[in-house]
């Protein structure tokens, strides 16, 4: 594994790590994360898709983990600056894979972003772990029970008396710049989560890509529902898209949950399922080709 410092736009620093594989790379995989989740948690995943012939690619969105610079408080960031910290981070997976076939693993936010991407033309398979739509109907019925009062109570008191979300205090989600739990907070509220939120223009955006994806739903996540999960992928419109359950029974688990599919044990069964995605998206290029 080598770390090293990206500049993305408005001179901020992103802390990257890049995985390289035993042999020549298959393609390249750019891991993203979810929102208020350090890169060190998804690095045995890195490491062990490494082995299976990907470079892989981690990092921290600016303001986050390694990539934080400074307080928080003084960080102007939001979602549109992380999703170009998500496009640094994808243009030098490229350029050390010689243009190998660019594939995207999105927890979460990660699989949230995408859509957004000024590179998405160069995304060959985005796989999408626990993630659907943000919007507050669309929750888990325990989190559901709680969540207008963090969006129109917590988040916003908090974030103006301290000029961030202090949400490591609060035990919520973690710490944020303001800017990006503030507009997190403006795509929650809308029935149509971001493209909705933002309208057309972000619209516009999903629409264009046409990369495939398949969503991973895991039946005993804590935060997303199934309703969730197809909404989101139905953003990308007019991409192929499927979505596939996931109960931990299937895996023998008694628990998977919003940050379950990550951890080493599932290496035999969620990890080895993630690389036959990506083999398969691999074989459907060729075939297309």
């Amino acid at each position: 594994m080598q770390s090293c410092d990206l500049v993305s736009t408005g001179g901020a620093t992103i802390a990257a790590r890049f995985y390289e594989p035993p042999g020549a790379a298959r393609g390249a995989v750019v891991i993203g994360g979810a929102m208020g989740v350090k890169q060190d948690y998804y690095a045995a995943f890195a490491q062990w898709l490494a082995g299976e012939g990907y470079l892989v690619a981690s990092f921290d969105y600016r303001g986050m983990g390694d990539s934080q610079r400074g307080p928080l408080r003084e960080l102007r960031a939001d979602l549109f600056d992380w999703t170009d910290d998500f496009d640094t981070v994808i243009a030098e997976a490229l350029r050390r894979s010689g243009g190998a076939a660019l594939y995207i693993v999105g927890h979460s936010l990660g699989a949230q972003l995408p859509g957004l991407l000024k590179h998405r033309d160069r995304i060959a398979g985005l796989v999408s772990v626990a993630a659907g739509s943000g919007y507050w109907r669309d929750n888990a019925p325990q989190l559901k029970r709680m969540v207008l009062y963090f969006w129109h109570v917590l988040v916003p008191l908090a974030t103006k008396l301290c000029g961030y979300f202090p949400g490591r205090r609060l035990r919520k989600v973690g710490d944020l710049p303001a800017g990006v739990i503030l507009q997190w907070r403006k795509w929650c509220l809308n029935p149509r989560y971001h493209v909705g939120a933002e309208g057309h223009s972000v619209r516009e955006r999903f629409e264009a890509a046409r990369f495939p994806l398949v969503a991973l739903s895991i039946t005993d996540d804590e935060l997303m529902t199934e309703r969730g999960t197809r909404v989101l992928v139905d953003c990308y419109a007019n991409a192929p898209r499927r979505v596939e359950r996931i109960a931990p029974a299937d895996v023998q688990a008694r628990r998977i949950g919003h940050f379950g599919f990550f951890r080493d044990q599932f290496q035999t069964s969620l990890w080895r399922r993630t690389a036959l995605l990506l083999q398969g998206f691999q074989i459907s290029q060729e075939t297309a080709a």
